[in-house]
């Protein structure tokens, strides 16, 4: 991303700040893996929305109005020795001509110079709770400056969740954002295309969840969640991701595996049968889903509300089930007593960003948010069968299908990012044939 995207985010934010106030956000830690082995090191979404700087143990506060820069960074000093171990650091002045700060300043020294940024401003725009070790960090520089008023020092007078006006920023993807989640997005279609591909009865579920590990870290990304492979009645599992078992002939797979590209996820799930070919049960609820997803896709455009696809899906599912015989009764009495959740328990999508569920009110006032141009959600209908379920013939038992499309909304209606994903009956047992 370029840093002229980060510098037009900062200014954004602090002209709602307004004058007289100061944001501060620290990064994440690093997180120890087990004993002296830490995980891969991802940047705090919002910290990096901000500022795109990728290191540990930094902090970024903006100053509106400030006449020596509004935009400073506090960050690991270059040090040539802990370079050599765990590799380079951008440093203060690193930070300057790099990364974009108006002035930068090692990390160590910020107990002696935040509390001096902190006097005088009338509101302190930062998120308690997220970081509380930090926390305790701030209310201290407060208190500091609260305990020297007779001297004529100001303490803030209030404190404002920076997350409230930073998540609704994020919700509204930029063009330079756009391409990114379609790059992801992309590349992870192509990912599942060669998953399909690839199956075989006799494979373990692990086999195929490598093949995305080795697209992903091929293309310079990295998965966006842990994967989910699940066969037969592992598919009935929402979240299953242990992905050890054997794939066998007559089964279903489901498949739900998204890539972080630029740290923006795409999220994408895809059913298919185990040995290329749906039987007649497995298609019947397959169909069934596509057509509640297909239906519900149709119901992202601006001006529609946010619960609307999941409306939409709920009314083909129901109906379908009803004619399946796998539900009971008139499909406005079931809709309204929610029997589909038997069935159908999750709701038909979350929205989608640098989080692969991102941030974002879903209700404002509320009321269900409106669409707007720019956001971008997922559409995800299913349906889950498990074995022994009460009153359902065998012939049903254990088929688990979900299909989901990462959908941005645009300025006359949607536009399906991860299209190039197979998902028709058809198209799927044709790429497996292949």
């Amino acid at each position: 991303m370029d840093q002229k995207e980060f510098a037009r985010r900062r200014r954004q934010l602090m002209r709602m700040m307004g004058h007289d106030a100061i944001a501060i956000l620290p990064t994440r830690a690093e997180c120890t893996r087990n004993r002296d082995v830490e995980y891969p090191y991802r940047p705090d979404s919002d910290f990096h929305y901000l500022t795109g700087f990728p290191e540990p143990q930094a902090v970024a506060v903006l100053v509106p109005g400030r006449d020596h820069g509004e935009y400073l960074l506090f960050c690991r000093d270059r040090d040539p020795e802990m370079e050599i171990w765990h590799g380079r650091r951008a440093g203060p002045e690193g930070a300057v001509e790099r990364f974009g700060a108006d002035d930068a300043f090692p990390i160590g020294d910020i107990d002696d110079i935040l509390p001096g940024l902190l006097e005088g401003r009338e509101k302190v725009f930062y998120t308690m709770g997220a970081v509380p070790e930090f926390d305790k960090r701030v209310i201290g520089w407060v208190n500091r400056i609260r305990s020297q008023s007779r001297a004529g020092r100001r303490t803030p007078d209030e404190f404002v969740s920076l997350d409230h006006f930073l998540h609704d920023m994020r919700l509204y993807k930029s063009r330079a954002e756009i391409r990114t989640m379609r790059r992801a997005a992309n590349l992870a279609a192509a990912a599942h295309r060669c998953a399909m591909q690839l199956c075989r009865p006799g494979m373990m579920e692990y086999e195929l969840e490598a093949e995305f590990l080795y697209a992903f870290r091929k293309a310079g990304g990295e998965p966006a969640y842990p994967s989910i492979v699940g066969g037969g009645a592992n598919a009935c599992i929402l979240h299953y991701t242990e992905n050890d078992a054997e794939l066998a002939a007559g089964e279903l797979v489901l498949i739900d595996a998204g890539m972080e590209h630029e740290y923006y996820a795409s999220d994408i799930t895809r059913t298919f049968p185990v040995d290329g070919r749906f039987r007649k049960a497995q298609r019947a609820v397959y169909e069934l889903v596509l057509d509640a997803q297909l239906a519900a896709i149709e119901q992202v455009y601006p001006g529609n509300t946010w619960n609307a696809p999941h409306e939409a899906a709920v009314k083909v599912l129901t109906r379908g089930l009803v004619k399946l015989g796998l539900l009971d009764g008139r499909p406005s009495a079931l809709i309204k007593e929610q029997a589909y959740r038997r069935f159908y328990m999750h709701r038909t999508g979350h929205w989608l960003g640098m989080d692969v569920h991102d941030v974002g009110d879903y209700k404002v006032g509320g009321e269900w948010r409106v669409l707007e141009p720019g956001m971008v959600l997922t559409v995800e209908p299913g349906l889950y069968i498990p074995a022994r379920s009460k009153g359902v013939a065998r012939k049903w038992w254990n088929i688990g299908v979900r299909i989901e499309d990462d959908v941005l909304v645009t300025r006359d209606g949607h536009d399906v990012l991860s299209k190039k994903a197979p998902k028709t009956v058809e198209d799927i047992e044709t790429v497996m044939a292949g």
